[in-house]
Formats: structure tokens, C-alpha cells, sequence
């Protein structure tokens, strides 16, 4: 009670103002609005201001700006940056102060945009590292969202290896440093790889003061090319040509290797500054040539697959890294050249024989003709002189033509054994390449592996019948087929041709004979070697006359340089079968008489 007695009421109290639910007096509420209005920051429309973030969530981040009322800014503008959290500091844009909720509206993107130009050149200018959100994919890149500008990042910005999958990092915020800017079109490309890099140099510089020829490292297949692979040996890559990934043939390396496999290789070579290295990895297994069994000797049989064709030979792998040759003129008896394509082709399995073997130079040739027999072996048992048999016509020289009678039997039939009567000037005129013709063997030549055959011995010789017919001092009835400058050739009968100089064409008249001419003519020579037979009309009239042959020998004495001078060629067509028939009975009935 001694308390309360103590108690003295406040002398300005408002009583009535207190009754009205008035709490404060007209100073207090005066200093009140004013300290109000001092604390509260003035804020203009369309300026840039720097707020705190008080709340968020998913969709929405609530941003004090010291105004009577907090903005609302979407959670989208701020994607570029996952770190967001309460209380960090933030540029806005005030859109407007009140819309019609009475809502302060806030742009962060705007505030970016307004300043993001000069502090992406700063960025550029002070080697910046700086948060960027990857918005998509774009030609040879991605877009990135870097200040609210949109970015460019090449793809082989993205990574020091090659990206294989670029939608993976599609809604990725990421670390980059600005390359390059464009101020005319203001364009602005960035990169990532760049950050790796000068942390990688100085692992590459460390890994390459300690490499060693014949080293043997791990590394990782980084990207494979037709030629060869690449390997990332940890911030330094090397590469292995596609001839050091095995022993054996490789057609190309993804038979051997795949991408990002762990493999171990060895240091061949590199250049002074060390940026070239090569890489072996068939080097760390030992040559197939010193596993190559050490009892395989020249004679023997193998069995390998046909892995290259050229048109001199096919390499066969008999095992893998061990290749030999079997050249094209070992794959046939035949003399003839042919393409090794015409004997097989890649991929075939073949058997063949050791021919030659050098264990020092890792060479080997090899032969499949040797599993046959040679067919010259016994040639005089299968082909004796005398014999008849079908051949080929393989090739024509001016000479003769050359055949073969079976696989490596090869014979000439020489231009003068093709026919009898026939005056051929070259074989095209009497057989064709490729044609087949009957043949008789006259002569074996074993040692250069070549029979001299003939045509015409299948047919009598008419000759020796002729023999016997055109005798010199008989007449026959003969036309005058073709005129020469030496003379004229004569048709006679059984299709058999004389000749005749133009002195021996003289009429009775003193007229010359012309062609077609069907006259008398009296033989004046006959040659069955030369196969000639010299005529003369001039002669039956002129021996008439003298009625001597004294006449006849002095006149032929005259006339024998010009007469051993012209040439007589044969008949022009080929003996028939009927002349034949015809001839071998008048050669019966003279033998007869």
C-alpha cells in the first residue's frame, strides 16, 4: 500500500484521446511516421536496386529491398545459380512498386541484363572465373546463360576429351572463363576446358619429364581413328598407329580396342619437345615369328587364310603375325600370266608349301602348284612324238601360235606346220585366240619346258602327190588369178598355184596375157620344198616352133635368174577332203602304171 501511495499520475496524459483508443500523443505519433518514412528506402521504378533474399521455395524467391513490402521474384531467373540460399544478396530491377494487388514486382533477370554487358567484359578483361546455367544445344555447341546473356560454348570447349554425349550437360550450372567477345554483335563465347587446362599442364609437364622409351603405361583409349588410337596417358596423349596394335593384320583398330578402355602400352618414340609420343601394344607380347614352331622346315605343308591380294601373289596368315607369300607363278603350273584373282581371294582358307624360310628376316614364301604333280615329270609318257591331241590357242606371235595342250603344257606350232598348201602370213588368218585346234607333238624340249607341235601333219602331205602331177614339161589348163610387178599367179587345178614371169605370159600373137585368162601352161620348175612351181605359156608354142629341146635347155639356162627370182606362194585356199581323195587315187593309179 506505502508503494502505491508513492505511484504519481503522468500530468500531460491524454485521457480522452485514450478513451477515443488514441495510445500516442501527436509528437510521438509525428517522430513515429517520420522515423518510419527514414527507416524505409525511397524506390523508383525501373531501377536497379540490391536486395536480400528472406524466403524461397520451388517456384518463387522472396527478395527485402528495404520497401514497405517484400518483391516476388520467379525461383526460374535465378537457375544459373543452384547455390541460392536465405540471406545472400541480390541484384533486382523494380519492375513497379505497386501492381494492382498492391504487389512490389522485382525482376533479377532485367538487373542482369541492365548490368550483364560490363560485367562480362570485366569478367574478360580480369580473367574472371564465372557461373554459367547451360540452357541447350545448338550448332557445334551449347547455349549457355551466363549474366542473363546468352553465351556461346563450342563443343570442344566443353572438355579436354572429346564429348561423345552433349545432352548430358543440358541444365548443368558450370564454372567458365569468358574467350571472346564480339562487341559489334555482342556475342560472347565461353569455355570450360580452359579451366582444366592449366590445371592439366602442370600435370603434363610432370608426366613428361619422367617419360622413357620402352616405359610401360596405363592408359585410357580416348578416341579411335581409322589410322590408329589415341590414348589419354593422364593429361598427355599418345598414339598408337594402327600397325603397333598387333602382330597380325588389322583392318581397323576397333577390332583391337574400345573407347575408354583401360589398356597398357608402351613409349616407342617421341619428338624433342616430347608433344609427339608414340605408343606400341603389340609390342608387350612376344613376336609370333620366335613362337613359330622351330621344326617347320621347307617341304612342309600349312594351312592359313588368305588375308591380302595383290596381282603378283596372296599373302596367307598362317598363324597370327606370320605371313608368306605365294607368288601368282607359283599358284599354277601354267606358263601363262594370270592375276592372283583369278586363283583365289581374301578371307579363303588354302593349304600351300613351304618353298622358302628365313626365320632372320621373318620371311616366308609359299607355293600351291607343288600339291599337284609336275606335269613336264613325265611328258614324254603323255605327250610322245607322234601324238594327237586338242589344244588351246593361247597367243599369236608372227611366227606361230602358241597353245597349251592341258594346265602347264604349253607348245608352239610354227607358221609353216599350220598348212600345206595355204601361204599364211600371219596365224590370225587361220585361227582365232581362245579357239581350240588339234595338234601332233614333233618335238619335246624338256628342259625349256615347251613342245614344238604341228597341224598340218594331221593331213597327208599333198605335195607328194602334186609331185607326181606337175611335172616338169607337163601342161595344164590354168587361170591367171592375180598380176604382179614380177609376174602372175596362176590357179591350177586341185587348188594349187604356180607363177609365172611376165616374159613366160606372151602370147602366140605377141599379145600379153591379163587377168582371168584361162590358158595352157607348161611346168618349168617344181620345188616341194618351196612348195613353187614355175610356169610358162610362152614356152608351148615357142617349143613347137624350134621342135627341139636343146631349144628348151637354152631357154631355160636364159631364164633362170629371173625364174629362181620370183617367188611362187602356195595356193590361196586350203586343200578339200575331196581334192584329197581325189589326189591320193590318181597317186594309187600312178604308183600302179
Amino acid at each position: 500500500m506505502e508503494n502505491l501511495k508513492n505511484i504519481q499520475p503522468v500530468e500531460d496524459f491524454n485521457w480522452d484521446a485514450f478513451e477515443n483508443g488514441e495510445t500516442y500523443s501527436e509528437v510521438s505519433k509525428e517522430d513515429l511516421t517520420k522515423t518510419y518514412d527514414e527507416t524505409l528506402s525511397t524506390v523508383k521504378d525501373k531501377e536497379v536496386v540490391m536486395g536480400t533474399v528472406t524466403a524461397m521455395n520451388k517456384r518463387e524467391v522472396v527478395v527485402n529491398i528495404g520497401f514497405k513490402s517484400d518483391g516476388v521474384v520467379p525461383m526460374s531467373e535465378f537457375r544459373y545459380n543452384p547455390d541460392l540460399k536465405v540471406g545472400d544478396e541480390v541484384e533486382v530491377y523494380i519492375e513497379s512498386q505497386e501492381d494492382k494487388k498492391g504487389q512490389l514486382l522485382l525482376s533479377h533477370k532485367k538487373a542482369r541484363a541492365t548490368r550483364s554487358w560490363d560485367r562480362v567484359n570485366e569478367a574478360l578483361e580480369k580473367d574472371e572465373v564465372i557461373k554459367g546455367y547451360i540452357k541447350c544445344r545448338t550448332k557445334g555447341g551449347m547455349i549457355v546463360d551466363v549474366f542473363g546473356i546468352e553465351a556461346f560454348l563450342p563443343g570442344s570447349q566443353i572438355d579436354v576429351k572429346p564429348i561423345r554425349d552433349y545432352d548430358v550437360f543440358v541444365g548443368k550450372t558450370m564454372e567458365f572463363k569468358i574467350v571472346k567477345i564480339n562487341q559489334e554483335f555482342k556475342n560472347v563465347v565461353v569455355s570450360h576446358k580452359a579451366l582444366i587446362e592449366a590445371e592439366l599442364e602442370q600435370q603434363k609437364k610432370e608426366i613428361i619429364s619422367k617419360l622413357e622409351k620402352g616405359q610401360v603405361l596405363e592408359g585410357t583409349v580416348k578416341n579411335i581413328t581409322s589410322y590408329g588410337v589415341f590414348i589419354d596417358l593422364g593429361g598427355v596423349d599418345g598414339l598408337i598407329h594402327i600397325t603397333d596394335l598387333s602382330w597380325g593384320r588389322v583392318s581397323h583398330p576397333e577390332e583391337i580396342v574400345q573407347l575408354d578402355q583401360k589398356i597398357n602400352v608402351v613409349i616407342l618414340d617421341f619428338d624433342d619437345e616430347k608433344k609427339r609420343i608414340a605408343l606400341g601394344l603389340k609390342q608387350l607380347t612376344p613376336h609370333p615369328w620366335d613362337a613359330l614352331d622351330p621344326n617347320l622346315k621347307v617341304g612342309d605343308k600349312v594351312k592359313g587364310k588368305v588375308v591380302v591380294m595383290a596381282d603378283y601373289g596372296a599373302f596367307i596368315e598362317i598363324a597370327p603375325g606370320v605371313e608368306g607369300l605365294i607368288h601368282v607363278s607359283e599358284m599354277s603350273w601354267t606358263q601363262h600370266l594370270r592375276s592372283a584373282q583369278d586363283f583365289m581371294k581374301v578371307g579363303d582358307e588354302v593349304e600351300a608349301v613351304i618353298l622358302t624360310l628365313d626365320r632372320e628376316e621373318r620371311k616366308m614364301s609359299l607355293g600351291i602348284k607343288q600339291l599337284k604333280a609336275d606335269p613336264w615329270e613325265n611328258i614324254e609318257e603323255r605327250f610322245p612324238v607322234g601324238s594327237r591331241h586338242m589344244a588351246k590357242v593361247r597367243n599369236f606371235t608372227n611366227f606361230g601360235v602358241f597353245v597349251e595342250i592341258e594346265e602347264g603344257v604349253d607348245g608352239l606350232i610354227h607358221i609353216s606346220d599350220l598348212s600345206w598348201t595355204k601361204k599364211i602370213k600371219h596365224p590370225s588368218e587361220f585361227t582365232q585366240i581362245g579357239a581350240d585346234i588339234e595338234v601332233q607333238v614333233l618335238e619335246i624340249d624338256k628342259e625349256n619346258r615347251r613342245l614344238s607341235l604341228g597341224h598340218k601333219q594331221l593331213e597327208e602331205n599333198p605335195w607328194d602327190v602334186f609331185e607326181t602331177i606337175f611335172t616338169v614339161g607337163s601342161i595344164h589348163e590354168g587361170t591367171i588369178i592375180e598380176m604382179l610387178d614380177k609376174g602372175a599367179v596362176i590357179s591350177l587345178p586341185y587348188g594349187v598355184e604356180g607363177f609365172a614371169t611376165p616374159k613366160h605370159l606372151v602370147k602366140e600373137d605377141g599379145s600379153q596375157a591379163q587377168v582371168d585368162e584361162k590358158l595352157p601352161f607348161k611346168v618349168i620348175e617344181f620345188n616341194k620344198e618351196a612348195k613353187r612351181i614355175i610356169l610358162s605359156h610362152s614356152r608351148i608354142f615357142e617349143d613347137e616352133q624350134k621342135g627341139n629341146k636343146g631349144g628348151e635347155k637354152r631357154s631355160s639356162k636364159r631364164n633362170k635368174k629371173e625364174e629362181e627370182s620370183a617367188m611362187v606362194t602356195g595356193p590361196v585356199e586350203k586343200t578339200t577332203l575331196g581334192d584329197i581323195e581325189e589326189l591320193a587315187a590318181l597317186k594309187e593309179k600312178l604308183s600302179g602304171k
